[in-house]
C-alpha cells in the first residue's frame, strides 16, 4: 500500500517548499513586474494587472524550482520531501499552481474588473500555466533524485 492521500501529497509539496528561495522569488517576481509595467508605459501599452500576474507566476516558479534544485540540502524531512517531489513532478507542481491561482484571483477581481467568474477563469489559466512549466522543469530535474541518494 504505497498510495498516499491528496492531503499527504500537498503536505509533502509544502515540506519541499519549506526551504525555497523566497527572497529570490519575491525579488525576481517584483523585478519582472516592474520591468514589464515600465516597458509597457514607455510603449504606451502598460497593463498593471498583466505585469503583476506575470510577477506572481514567476514568484511561484522561482520558489518551486529553487526548492527542488538542491535535494540534498536541509533537514531530513525537507530532503525526503524534495526527493518525493522530484519523483512526482506533476503532483508537486499542483501546489505552486495553486499558490499562483490564489494570489492572482483577488488581483484579477479587484483591478481587472472582469467579475467573479472572469477573474476565476483568468486565475485558473495562470495557475495552469505555472503547473505546466513547473511540472516540465521538475520532470527535467528528475536525475537529481538519483544523484542525491
Amino acid at each position: 500500500m504505497n498510495e498516499i492521500s491528496r492531503r499527504d501529497e500537498i503536505s509533502l509539496s509544502g515540506a519541499a517548499l519549506r526551504g525555497a528561495p523566497w527572497k529570490a522569488a519575491a525579488v525576481g517576481g517584483g523585478a519582472v513586474s516592474a520591468v514589464s509595467f515600465g516597458l509597457g508605459a514607455l510603449t504606451g501599452s502598460a497593463d498593471l494587472v498583466w505585469a503583476l500576474g506575470l510577477g506572481i507566476g514567476l514568484f511561484a516558479l522561482i520558489a518551486a524550482i529553487g526548492a527542488v534544485s538542491k535535494p540534498d540540502e536541509g533537514d531530513r524531512v525537507t530532503r525526503q520531501a524534495r526527493l518525493w517531489s522530484l519523483r512526482h513532478p506533476w503532483k508537486f507542481a499542483l501546489l505552486p499552481a495553486g499558490i499562483t491561482a490564489v494570489l492572482d484571483y483577488p488581483l484579477q477581481l479587484v483591478l481587472d474588473g472582469d467579475g467573479v467568474f472572469g477573474a476565476a477563469w483568468d486565475a485558473l489559466w495562470h495557475g495552469a500555466l505555472v503547473y505546466l512549466i513547473a511540472g516540465i522543469i521538475t520532470f527535467a530535474m528528475r536525475g537529481r533524485a538519483q544523484s542525491a541518494r
